[in-house]
């Protein structure tokens, strides 16, 4: 699933805000595999399967999530260094991470930035920049594993073929 923002990431919501099974055409019952925030938007598996949501959330599996946020404000090196080695977040230290400026908008002061991690911890990429003294303006996640959000507008989705929930399982 395309996840668009202002859509909630579970199955109900008390508020009566639009979730993500608002989006689907299905009668089965689904889970989302992770979160993402109400205002995040990008890639959201959802599944019945149990044990693939745990392969691919376990950090100690090294699953790949890959995010792309606007910050406010320029990077340097250093500071990339930082978030790449590790940065403690509610009191503890993040896994080691990748981390590319895509694009530095001089003009308007914010940078587009990829970062690659393998945990999911609460709001993480936000807080790993609010870390750092950067502000996230906007954050979407391009990929999990290898999956990616070609020919997905927002709201859209689609149903994995075979092969992509084989070569998922082979991921351990």
């Amino acid at each position: 699933l395309y996840k668009p923002r202002g859509v909630v990431t579970t199955t109900s919501d008390d508020k009566k805000r639009k979730t993500v099974l608002d989006l689907l055409e299905t009668n089965k019952r689904l889970y989302p595999v992770g979160r993402l925030d109400y205002d995040t938007t990008g890639l959201l598996l959802l599944t019945n399967d149990g044990e693939l949501t745990n392969l691919l959330i376990h950090p100690k599996n090294n699953i790949d999530k890959v995010y792309v946020a606007k910050i406010n404000g320029i990077m340097n090196a250093k500071e990339i260094k930082t978030l790449e080695n590790g940065v403690i977040i509610d009191g503890v230290k993040t896994s080691k991470c990748k981390v590319k400026v895509r694009k530095i908008d001089k003009k308007n002061n914010n940078s587009l930035v990829q970062i690659i991690i393998h945990e999911g911890k609460n709001h993480q990429v936000k807080k790993m920049f609010n870390a750092i003294n950067y502000e996230v303006l906007k954050l979407k996640r391009e990929k999990l594993a290898f999956l990616d959000l070609s020919g997905l507008k927002p709201g859209e989705y689609r149903k994995l073929n075979i092969k992509e929930v084989k070569k998922l399982y082979s991921l351990k």
